[in-house]
């Protein structure tokens, strides 16, 4: 359990999320997968990396309860800074990240695809932000990179998903596979990014950052705001009081 990284083949790092259930982070796991992916970045026989998860899903965001069990903000102020630390670690990466998402990428997990380079996705893979109805708000920064912004805000408002086929369609997934393949897609096309010379990769990779029309980490950042404010008013926990918990205890969000 927790964040592991292997080498399944030349210039290629895989960074593994594994938190059963339903990989819905706690604080030191967003950490954990902030430094597991800069680590991977900074060494120089990387030239590709890809991010994957064990389990149900690729990411249900973050371990709500853990918010819950503390009386004060300790664990708010954790969590919005550890997603913090993992989405700026994904986009920041110095090389090229490919996302592997199977089954659901809920809250956080848009956070983490929605800045990474290119996202190969399972047949079954659903992607959505259902904040609103677990008493939180956030990364409709990173939803803003995989849909146009109508349907962004219609998903946001409505807390519904999206299927990669639909996200395919719009062109922020590159492959849709099935569930068994998947695996094996995300490296071919991290292989094929890391037959590229490393560092001539590594300067594409900055470029293309330089040129972002968004500032995904102050626009993230200013995102958050409105969550501690949704906490401070009681309205968040309000919400999450009625929402439904899984048989697990667990459910998932973004800060």
């Amino acid at each position: 359990m927790g964040v592991s990284t292997s080498g399944p083949g030349k210039g290629i790092s895989l960074v593994t999320v594994n938190f059963p259930p339903v990989n819905a982070l706690p604080v030191k796991g967003w950490y954990d997968l902030a430094d597991a992916l800069r680590a991977a970045g900074r060494d120089p026989e990387v030239r590709c990396v890809v991010l994957a998860a064990e389990g149900r899903g690729f990411n249900a965001g973050v371990d709500i309860k853990e918010v819950q069990r503390d009386t004060g903000h300790g664990a708010l102020i954790g969590a919005n800074r550890g997603c913090y630390e993992a989405f700026a670690a994904v986009y920041e990466c110095e090389v090229p990240v490919v996302a592997a998402v199977n089954g659901f990428c809920l809250g956080g997990g848009i956070g983490l695809v929605g800045n990474a380079d290119a996202i190969v996705a399972s047949e079954d893979a659903v992607f959505g932000l259902p904040e609103l109805d677990r008493g939180a708000l956030g990364a409709a920064t990173h939803l803003a990179r995989l849909v146009p912004q109508h349907l962004m805000r219609a998903l946001y408002y409505t807390s519904r998903t999206a299927t990669a086929a639909e996200l395919h369609a719009h062109g922020s997934v590159w492959k849709v596979v099935p569930p068994a393949e998947l695996r094996a897609a995300a490296l071919e096309l991290a292989a094929e990014i890391a037959r590229k010379d490393g560092y001539l990769i590594r300067l594409a990779k900055a470029a293309i950052n330089g040129i972002d029309p968004v500032d995904v980490r102050r626009s993230y950042r200013f995102e958050q705001g409105f969550t501690f404010e949704a906490n401070l008013s009681g309205v968040a926990d309000r919400v999450r009081d009625t929402f439904g918990k899984d048989a697990s205890g667990k459910d998932g969000s973004t800060p």
